[in-house]
């Protein structure tokens, strides 16, 4: 049976402008392409989990307008349940802008609005309690990840949390996570203590962890792939090198794929090298939600590295 999971956060529009470099302040750049998808980082990873075979459903909220009717319908398209995502009266459906250049970086200005609205009384008695893992991010107001961990806690769910964007955060609040996950920049705002495979990277896992108190800490490193602690042991998995694109939604797939293959296998390592595999995918193609690969496409790109 497919593993279920319920990912509480943000959806958005995005739009994407494709530029050779980054603006200069006062300049103007002519852009190559410019076009719409889904985003937001808990719409990417509820997707990215759906297409690697997991029974997600998605609760966020959008506003009353077009926008959100299509986004919610792009949900359903991909298998992902829109049972608990609510429309916010008097508010418009989030939005991103997307500077993408042609090296494959990006930088991402976001306009949340409704994936910041209260939510509506009683939401949380309302979801059913046979998932196998919640999934948050950041994206969202903190008092409605801290109050989804305390019912997540409560019901015997594990809560993945995905620490991005950057920001601070009372992680000592969510102890008993079973997986923490932030990248770089994400780690540094956390702990101060920018990461990397070797000694940097553990001193700052170690620090999340005491913060934390989460079974994993698992840090995303880019380029140079992830290290996952595990309280004793520090585990580097090197990345797999692709022909990056574009790198939105690169950590949101990450994160998905991680949470799905770890309840799948209950094996950590295994779980972070197939999610490096994810996201190496994701970074080869544009947009957010477009790139995100299927199992199969996962599937077959393994068998060609590991060949």
């Amino acid at each position: 049976m497919a593993k279920k999971l319920l990912v509480v956060g943000s959806i958005n529009q995005d739009l994407v402008l494709c530029m050779p470099r980054m603006l200069k302040p006062g300049e103007s750049l002519i852009c190559s392409q410019y076009f719409y998808s889904m985003g937001g980082k808990g719409a990417n990873a509820a997707v990215a989990a759906a297409r690697l075979g997991g029974a997600v459903d998605f609760c966020g909220q959008v506003g009353e307008d077009e926008t959100g009717q299509t986004l919610r319908q792009t949900l359903k398209d991909e298998g992902v349940g829109t049972t608990h995502m609510a429309p916010v009266k008097g508010c418009a459906t989030g939005l991103a802008v997307i500077f993408l250049e042609d090296d494959g970086s990006n930088r991402i200005a976001v306009y949340p609005q409704a994936n910041t609205a209260p939510r509506p009384e009683g939401w949380l008695r309302a979801l059913p309690e046979d998932y196998d893992a919640v999934m948050m991010q950041l994206e969202i107001p903190q008092d409605v990840i801290l109050e989804t961990a305390a019912w997540a806690g409560e019901k015997g769910i594990p809560v993945v949390l995905d620490a991005g964007p950057a920001q601070a955060f009372p992680l000592e609040q969510m102890r008993g996570m079973a997986i923490l996950s932030p990248n770089e920049t994400e780690t540094q705002a956390l702990t101060g203590i920018l990461p990397d495979a070797g000694q940097a990277g553990l001193a700052a896992a170690q620090k999340l962890m005491e913060r934390g108190g989460a079974k994993y800490v698992v840090i995303k490193l880019g380029a140079q792939g992830c290290l996952v602690y595990d309280g004793a042991t520090a585990t580097h998995i090197p990345p797999y090198p692709v022909k990056a694109v574009d790198t939105t939604a690169c950590g949101d797939a990450f994160t998905g794929a991680l949470t799905l293959n770890f309840l799948e296998t209950g094996d950590i390592l295994a779980a972070a090298r197939y999610a490096n595999a994810v996201g190496a995918l994701t970074a080869t193609g544009k947009g957010a939600m477009p790139s995100l690969p299927t199992a199969e496409a996962v599937s077959a790109f393994l068998k060609k590295v590991e060949e």
